[in-house]
Order: C-alpha cells, then structure tokens, then sequence
C-alpha cells in the first residue's frame, strides 16, 4: 500500500519518524537498536535523510533497504541540488529495486562552499524533482517539506506558500513540515494551503529537545523560529540543571504542543529522532500516543 492510500485510510492519529544514516559503518548496529526499539511506536512510515548533493546516498539506499527488511514502510529523502536527470533516476530505480517505493522531493542544500548556481539543465526546484519523478515513477509516493514560517531563502510568507502548494499540486501525495515550536504556525500554514487549493495532509514536524546546546545547533542549522518565552525557558533550565533540565523542560513542551496540534486537525505527527529512542519513547508516552 503506498503511502497515500495509508494516510487516506487512517482513521486515528499516527507517528512517523525521520532517522539519519550514521557516518559510520561502526555505528550501524547502535543505530538499528535505535530503530527496533521505536518500533513500539508503530511508525506509519519511517524516513531517512540524504546528505547534500548526494553525500551519503549509498548510505541511505543501504539503510532504507535494510528498514524495509526489518519490517518498515520506508521513505528515502532525495535532494535534487547539482543533480542531473540520469543521476536521479538511477536512484530511484536503486530504490525500487530494493522496495523503497516513497520517497521525500528536496531541493536540498548545496554542499558547504560549493559555488553551485542552478542553470537551464539543473533541478532549480523541488518542484521540478516532483514532476519528474510523477512522469518517469508514477508509481512512486511522494512528499515535500513545507515550512510553517517562510523558507530563509523566502522574501515573504505569501510567496513560501505559493511555492509550497506549487510544489504539492506538481503531484506530491502530503507534505511534512520543518521542525516548529507553535502549533499556531501549523494551523495558519495548513489553513492557507487550503485557501490555495490544497487539500493533501499536512503532516507536523515535531523536534524532542535533548540539550540546550543541540537546540541552539539545530535553530541555527535549520532558521526555524522559536517563541522568546520558551527559549528563555529552556535558557533558564540548561543554567539552573544542565542538559538533563532542559530534556525534562523539552518533554512537557513537545508532549503539550502534540495534543495541541492533534486537536486541531493534525493528521498525526512525524518526530525528528535525532536517532534517539529513548526520548522518542517518553515523548509519545506523555503525549498519550502509546501505552505509559
């Protein structure tokens, strides 16, 4: 069953999870702990990153067909950025072969002092990758990201939004949001989706905070906002008990925001694991998605 037909079929809220291939061959076996742990969470789908411009694709393409084999319905993330044609659908016919049949559509970022500009004969925009994997895999499920405060390269929240259901209507099946901390940006950003058409699930995208200093890291990696009240909340427990003050600080936040964004619509909730099962775990747990 694609990913679409399980979203269309789901009748309670659902956990979906990101996991990012480790750098090292090494780390597998802690990391597929990670994973076989969160199985408890029933993940809808589970998501794996890809390094810019491809930098880890192999890793990816091993890691996704490794989760499928252990049971996972699995979507491999693909960045379009200083790509070509031929590069592109190699993956994706890599990714079939090994029965990943969904995959996330990004433009990506450009690999750190790289010079790259988008041309003529270049992937300019997600949207373009969208279209191309719809006419040449249209078999292939597909998301997007979709960013509650506009993207940093955005000049404006109309125009990120515009962009945003450009992207879906180009054929995407739903679209994941980047990692925010007021549930009211989720409900403003899918609100205007459906004033422009869109009608596709929007899934949140909900980060578990394991330290002062990972968050600050992450914000300043992402250009994600946060509400001055809650930074300075975390700010106040990370000086007061450290990184373990700020994890508790961070559970009673993100467990709150969930029901929040469940209330209001939310067809359920994708978490950034950081590949981290333990706060994944106690996350859930306090949000009333699993068992306690």
């Amino acid at each position: 069953m694609s990913l679409a037909a399980k979203l269309a079929a789901r009748t309670s809220p659902f956990i979906s999870l990101e996991f990012f291939p480790p750098a090292e061959a090494e780390a597998l076996p802690a990391f597929y702990d990670v994973a076989e742990q969160l199985k408890a969470l029933d993940p809808l789908f589970v998501s794996v990153t890809y390094g810019a411009g491809g930098s880890r694709q192999d890793r990816t393409l091993a890691v996704t067909q490794d989760l499928v084999r252990r049971g996972f319905t699995t979507m491999a993330h693909l960045t379009c950025v200083g790509a070509s044609q031929e590069s592109i659908a190699a993956f994706l016919k890599a990714l079939q072969e090994a029965g990943v049949n969904n995959v996330l559509a990004l433009r990506g970022d450009p690999p750190q002092n790289s010079q790259w500009k988008p041309t003529g004969s270049d992937f300019q925009h997600a949207c373009d990758l969208v279209r191309f994997i719809r006419q040449t895999q249209p078999n292939m499920g597909v998301g997007v990201a979709a960013y509650t405060t506009p993207h940093p390269e955005s000049d404006s929240f109309a125009r990120d939004r515009r962009y945003t259901a450009e992207k879906i209507a180009a054929g995407a099946d739903f679209a994941i949001t980047q990692l925010f901390f007021d549930a009211r940006e989720y409900q403003h950003l899918v609100e205007e989706l459906r004033a422009l058409g869109i009608q596709k699930p929007v899934i949140p995208g909900i980060l578990p905070v394991q330290s002062f200093a990972s968050l600050k890291r992450i914000l300043s990696l992402s250009g994600a906002s946060i509400p001055g009240k809650l930074y300075l909340r975390m700010e106040e427990a990370d000086q007061k008990g450290g990184a373990e003050a700020v994890r508790e600080a961070g559970l009673i936040f993100a467990s709150k925001e969930i029901r929040r964004l469940l209330d209001c619509g939310a067809p359920g909730v994708h978490l950034y694991t950081l590949n981290r099962a333990d706060i994944c775990l106690e996350l859930c747990r306090r949000a009333g998605l699993i068992a306690q």
